[in-house]
């Protein structure tokens, strides 16, 4: 069976999804590090950072298995080697280009780093106290050998701690670049992880670093509930009365919560301009952008119009668009007293209703109990049961009328609203000049700022921080995550599931998706069963000998029978030519009948034989294997049939 292009190129393509199925589960390329766009391929000079070995650096190797203990033996060794699907080697990141503070927390150590001793304002005592414990530790999944981050520990428990900048951030005509590594190990119940950039203040003090210390931007992932967050937040001097006022930037343009939930380290990365515009990303792709003049909450500049607050609405003001109409009047027949319903005055009382018996009667069965005290209980009385004579009858007690809808209610009567003539519209206050107004263009033009601070309250402890920069150029903070957070998310890319378990896992945590993998998977092997499969070739048929038509046979047994008689005619017609001679005259008279009739029966039956071996053609079935292999003695009896027919006109 021939197979349309159609079906052929849908062979080809579950081919295909299944070749890259396969593909997905092999091991990744050594060069590759996936950003949220795509592959942000490392360039050689990378890979020869990753894969020198040096004295100090570590190695990350990725097995098939978890972990895998060192071989002292040379031959366990060659043979642990052989299981080591790639490796990268780890060295600490160094910035390259100029920085106002890189933290990447390898050596261990907290030194630049001062926790919070003081307490929270307006909290209950027993939580006010920053108490919560900071630790310099490795990831817990997918860790890199060397690789090191800052994580609280401590969960239901305020948490401070601040390190000051190598050099105060001025806002003037750099841009500026903030970005670090969050992984919420153990997933997020409510609580943030986010950072403060603390105001370049005479009066800071990281040993006092509370809720209230003065901060220019608060930037990072923040949840609690089912509210994911991305906070930009940053304080606006105002310039009349020098009031601080805190501008949040919209909603991220994307859901947020597989950031929250996959325990893996992302990337955030905050990029403020000094034409106002800004941009946040996370791993590397953009997630919401805007201006600071026109896509902060509440506005940086306030309107240059406000309503008058001394304005008040006249009392004769009429903001009514209908009005009932002052002319009409309520028809003569209209009865607001009218009831709703009424008995139906066409019902009537089934046969059989039992009207002198009770619904429901005493149990005669009931017993009062013995511990039935009448004087504290009351006197007793038996439960009520359903009459049974009511089982049978269609009812019993007083008989009363179904009740039905009034015809002729029609309620309160009001009158038809009309547009009223005296319609002034809805009443607005009028406009003054806003008092407060103020234009400022350069809102870029922040406080500056000298020091970075974690300021957290958390339900979940283990939350891991890592790899914090502050620069103004964003090729610096890209190679900066490149060297770090670039082999964090290739060692965690070479330690997921195949994409069978993924769609397992996915499968049990929505298991609707049972239905789109069978009609995914076996309506194509259905289909390509149902076309492909193959039939009953041709020789395997049986072919059956026809027999041919009784009424031929006889037909050729009669023109044989006649040939024969033929040919003895044709002899005594040669034996008794003297006899002929005598009668001669007697004869040509009898020929010249019997020629006339002769002629007459040859021309009926030579139109018999054409009608008969038309009507044999159209009912002659297919020729079988049997016919083929006899066509040698078709063919002579053909020749003998036209011998008869030949002789037959020779007599004539």
């Amino acid at each position: 069976m021939k197979l349309g292009g159609g079906w052929l190129w849908r062979l080809l393509f579950l081919s295909s999804l299944a070749a890259a199925a396969a593909a997905s589960s092999e091991e990744p390329s050594e060069a590759d590090v996936l950003d949220g766009d795509g592959d942000m391929r490392l360039d050689e000079e990378e890979m020869q950072v990753l894969m020198a070995d040096g004295g100090e650096e570590e190695e990350a190797m990725v097995t098939d298995e978890e972990q895998f203990d060192e071989d002292k033996d040379g031959d366990e060794k060659s043979e642990s080697d052989a299981n080591v699907t790639f490796q990268v080697t780890y060295k600490t990141p160094v910035p390259t280009g100029d920085v106002y503070f890189a933290e990447a927390f390898d050596d261990g150590s907290l030194d630049r780093w001062q926790p919070s001793k003081t307490t929270k304002e307006d909290a209950d005592d027993e939580i006010a106290k920053y108490d919560g414990k900071w630790m310099v530790e490795p990831l817990k999944e997918n860790k890199v050998p060397g690789d090191q981050g800052l994580v609280l520990k401590s969960r239901a428990k305020h948490h401070a701690i601040a390190a000051m900048l190598d050099k105060p951030f001025v806002f003037q005509d750099e841009p500026l670049v903030v970005q670090y590594e969050v992984n919420f190990q153990d997933g997020i119940d409510c609580g943030g992880a986010y950072i403060k950039l603390l105001s370049d203040s005479g009066s800071l003090s990281l040993e006092q670093f509370h809720d209230r210390t003065p901060y220019t931007i608060m930037f990072g992932p923040d949840k609690c509930g089912e509210d994911y967050k991305l906070h930009f937040i940053f304080r606006h001097k105002n310039p009349l009365n020098k009031d601080m006022e805190e501008k949040h930037a919209k909603r991220a343009d994307v859901d947020l919560k597989k950031f929250y939930t996959d325990k893996k380290t992302h990337l955030y990365t905050l990029v403020l301009n000094p034409d106002n515009s800004y941009e946040m990303f996370i791993d590397q792709s953009s997630v919401s952008r805007g201006n600071l003049l026109y896509d902060m909450v509440p506005p940086v500049n306030p309107p240059k119009e406000i309503d008058d607050p001394n304005d008040s609405k006249p009392d004769d003001w009429d903001e009514r668009a209908k009005i009932p109409d002052p002319e009409a009047v309520k028809p003569d027949d209209w009865d607001e007293d009218a009831p709703a319903k009424i008995e139906d005055p066409e019902a009537l009382k089934p046969e059989g209703w039992l009207d002198d018996e009770p619904e429901f009667v005493s149990d005669p069965n009931a017993e009062k109990p013995e511990d039935w005290d009448e004087e504290m209980d009351g006197e007793w009385e038996a439960p009520q049961v359903p009459n049974p004579s009511c089982e049978t009858a269609p009812g019993c007690g007083e008989w009363k009328r179904p009740m039905i809808n009034n015809p002729q209610y029609k309620g309160k009567w009001k009158a038809p609203l009309i547009d009223n003539p005296n319609y002034q519209g809805v009443w607005k206050p009028r406009k003054m000049m806003n008092p407060e107004y103020f234009e400022d263009l350069q809102p870029f033009r922040m406080t500056p700022f000298k020091a970075l601070g974690l300021e957290l309250w958390s339900m979940t402890s283990d939350i891991y921080f890592d790899n914090f920069i502050i620069t103004s150029h964003k090729e610096v903070a890209d190679r900066w995550a490149s060297d770090s957070w670039g082999l964090k998310k290739l060692v965690a890319s070479a330690n997921e599931p195949g994409i069978f378990s993924q769609l397992m896992m996915a499968a049990e945590e929505r298991p609707w998706l049972w239905i789109i993998y069978v009609l995914t998977v076996g309506l194509p092997v259905g289909l390509a069963v149902l076309f492909c499969w193959p039939k009953k070739p041709v020789d395997d048929y049986v072919y059956r000998r026809v027999d041919q038509p009784q009424s031929q046979i006889e037909e050729e047994e009669e023109e044989e029978e006649e040939g024969g008689e033929a040919e003895e005619e044709e002899k005594e017609a040669g034996a008794g030519e003297p006899a002929a001679a005598q009668d001669e005259g007697e004869s040509q008279e009898n020929d010249g009948q019997g020629d006339n009739q002769v002629g007459a029966d040859n021309e009926e039956e030579e139109m018999e034989e054409e009608e008969e071996d038309e009507s044999e053609e159209d009912k002659t079935p297919e020729r079988t294997l049997e016919d083929e292999q006899k066509d040698g003695g078709d063919v002579a009896g053909e020749s003998h049939k036209q011998a008869v027919r030949k002789r037959r006109v020779r007599k004539d």
